[in-house]
């Protein structure tokens, strides 16, 4: 764990080097959207199983409807 924090380290002062700290704001803006759109997917997604698994049985929903 502590090897990734310096290896995060290490990224954001290559970024602030390459970029300039000016656009730090706008990098974490984007990383910000990123992270929220990320948790959204991952939230409907765990959303959508539990309403499926509700509906029935594993076996019995993936069978279609009888005519």
């Amino acid at each position: 764990m502590p090897d990734l924090v310096l290896v995060l380290l290490v990224i954001l002062i290559v970024v602030v080097i390459w970029r300039g700290p000016k656009t730090l704001p706008q990098i974490g803006a984007m990383l910000g959207r990123g992270v929220k759109a990320a948790r959204e997917e991952a939230n409907q997604i765990r959303t959508d199983r539990t309403d499926r698994d509700d509906r029935g049985s594993g076996d019995d929903a993936d069978k279609p409807p009888a005519p």
